[in-house]
């Protein structure tokens, strides 16, 4: 049977969309050095993270061995400043050997990140005791004297450790959804993993020294969780997304028990949270546009910078 006028340009329309549709699908992917896809929507959400991700590889690294990214893997920074104030720790052979593995960890997330995305310079650092004694403060609600210094010993390490991966890992929990392609959910599935790892062995350890005191404050360590917890939450301005070593019963496992070696909502599942509360929380300000903290100039790439315009 003939083909009509109307039949043969519907087919002509077909062949010519079949022919360009390669192009267009490809226009919103971007290719890595291993020839997998990622969407270039999902190229802002996957950076955002290089911030968590550079605060905790400097903290291990100089913590474990007293220098940073500068000497172990300076082409992961694209020339951004060094640090302030981090130093090596006075930690205990166990905890040196955890931080040490935990610093090289973060390495590799930076390269596994950076592989995908073009990412930005390594933002302004402020790792100094005064920094940490600020938000240790904050948390507490009075100035502690001594002040609180991170690098004192073990004890004092793996608190100030407690403010860093769980921000990055529920950070994570919250990016996946928005992500678009398989490829770039999976590279953050596993980022994911080892960080909830590493905020667990990090939990594990001070919930075993839960009802110790710091010297020579008189709190004990599952107190110092509980108020850092509760300043995150307060940072963060979206409810209750975080959960400190002790809680009251009705707040534990099926309503069940008081420990709480890991966190997590009625369901036991990870809380998440937005990169503008992230943000929050590490400037320790509340207010993703008013840096400070940890980042004295804010964080760097696109999401960060969007809110300091």
């Amino acid at each position: 049977m003939a083909l009509t006028a109307t039949s043969t340009a519907t087919i002509t329309t077909l062949l010519i969309s079949l022919f360009f549709l390669p192009k267009l699908c490809s226009s919103e992917f971007t290719i890595d050095h291993h020839h997998r896809r990622f969407a270039k929507a999902d190229v802002d959400l996957l950076e955002f993270p290089l911030n968590l991700e550079f605060f905790e590889a400097e903290f291990f690294l100089y913590g474990a061995l007293g220098y940073g990214l500068d000497k172990v893997a300076p082409n992961l920074t694209k020339g951004g400043p060094t640090p302030l104030g981090a130093k090596k720790a006075n930690l205990d052979h166990f905890t040196q050997d955890v931080i040490l593995q935990f610093a090289y960890q973060e390495v590799g997330h930076l390269r596994a990140i950076q592989k995908v995305v073009k990412g930005f310079p390594r933002p302004l650092l402020d790792l100094s005791k005064e920094s940490f004694a600020k938000t240790v403060d904050a948390a507490i609600g009075k100035k502690l004297s001594p002040p609180f210094d991170p690098y004192y010993s073990g004890v004092h390490f793996l608190l100030a450790s407690y403010l860093i991966p769980y921000v990055g890992l529920t950070g994570y929990v919250g990016t996946i959804p928005k992500l678009k392609a398989p490829s770039s959910r999976r590279l953050v599935a596993g980022l994911l993993g080892v960080e909830s790892g590493q905020d667990a062995v990090i939990r594990a350890y001070l919930y075993e020294h839960a009802k110790e005191i710091v010297s020579p404050y008189g709190i004990t360590v599952g107190e110092f969780t509980n108020r850092f917890s509760e300043l995150r939450d307060r940072l963060g301005h979206q409810g209750r997304k975080d959960e400190g070593l002790v809680v009251p019963l009705a707040e534990g496992a099926e309503g069940k028990i008081n420990g709480n070696v890991l966190a997590g909502d009625a369901d036991s599942v990870a809380f998440d949270r937005t990169a503008e509360e992230i943000l929050r929380i590490v400037y320790g300000s509340g207010d993703e546009k008013k840096p400070g903290g940890f980042y004295p100039k804010g964080g760097n790439g696109r999401i960060a910078r969007s809110h300091l315009l």
